[in-house]
């Protein structure tokens, strides 16, 4: 393996520093010689030494890549991958994965392990270096996390669905979203509005890792709108138990007098004033207990179309569909 360390080149964002990057690999001389090649870089740069050490690193504070060993103890490198794309708190990391196998086999299974990249050793610091600035511009390319809530974007949640629509494995999915949300963020402004989608957001995080832990997902796909990909037995109890807390925590988003008024006044397009009551959520919920979806959009048809029943109702509810076709 080269160790000479080659000009440092920029991150996707322009900035070197607003990538993070988990070193794993059981091989000191090896994380030393990736640490130092990516600092000089301008990565922010961790290291883990086994695969229960890098899960345990990128749970507590997911990176933006993971540059992963495959040969280590305890776990190895496909499965510290599998776990880290089955966890919605990882899902969206990107992975390259390093190895001194090079046949076809080993490259196919890193990929279907979920890594994005695969690295053969030895290898030189140049090769490595332009693969990791290439992978992680198409990962904030295509994956679109969001910089509000840091779950992951449009992309990432159509991946997700069409997962398990072509593995024919069964889900739920969630389509949830704030009640009179345009009317809260009028009056009190965009940045407690982003207050109120990140409580949503922590919520359901919190929720579905409670209830399914890794077998859950939980994607934003822009403004108060979130989705859950559950198992689909959990699908009304994550429901219920996402209305209820959000219920407990949305009077601490408003003023005090507003809360005991039970309303704020807002005027609509005429300038005739206006009362809404305090946020609610409202939830869809189509899932494959009662039927088998064969395509991403309809999955996701049917989930909107609940969540419009949802909405009907004054309080925070949910509706699922069990339709059989």
């Amino acid at each position: 393996m080269s160790t000479a360390i080659p000009n440092a080149p920029e991150s996707p964002s322009g900035d070197p520093e607003a990538a993070s990057i988990l070193v794993v690999d059981d091989d000191p001389d090896v994380v030393r010689f990736l640490e130092a090649c990516l600092r000089w870089a301008g990565y922010d740069v961790r290291v883990a030494f086994n695969g229960e050490e890098a899960l345990e690193a990128a749970v507590n504070l997911p990176p933006d890549l993971v540059l992963l060993d495959i040969m280590m103890p305890k776990l190895d490198g496909f499965e510290v991958a599998e776990r880290l794309r089955r966890d919605a708190r990882t899902s969206s990391c990107s992975i390259i994965m390093l190895s001194a196998k090079g046949l076809s086999s080993d490259k196919v299974l890193g990929l279907a392990s979920g890594a994005d990249d695969y690295i053969i050793k030895p290898f030189d610091g140049s090769e490595l270096l332009a693969r990791v600035k290439r992978t992680l511009r198409r990962s904030r390319e295509m994956r679109a996390v969001s910089p509000l809530t840091g779950l992951p974007g449009n992309m990432r949640v159509q991946e997700e669905i069409l997962r398990r629509v072509a593995g024919d494995i069964p889900f739920a999915l969630l389509y949830a979203d704030l009640d009179h949300f345009k009317a809260f963020n009028d009056h009190y402004g965009f940045v407690r509005g982003d207050g109120a989608i990140h409580t949503l957001a922590r919520v359901a995080t919190a929720v579905v890792q409670e209830f399914v832990g890794p077998q859950g997902f939980v994607g934003h796909v822009g403004g108060d709108d979130l989705v859950m990909i559950v198992p689909p037995e959990q699908a009304e109890p994550i429901a219920a138990e996402l209305c209820w807390r959000f219920d407990q925590q949305a009077p601490a988003l408003y003023d005090p007098e507003d809360v005991a008024r039970g309303y704020i006044e807002v005027n609509d397009r005429q300038g005739n004033p206006r009362r809404f009551s305090l946020l609610t959520v409202s939830v869809g919920v189509a899932t494959t207990q009662h039927r088998r979806f064969t395509h991403y959009g309809e999955a996701v048809a049917v989930a909107t179309e609940m969540k419009q029943v949802a909405k009907r109702q004054p309080t925070s509810a949910y509706v699922v569909d069990s339709r059989t076709h």
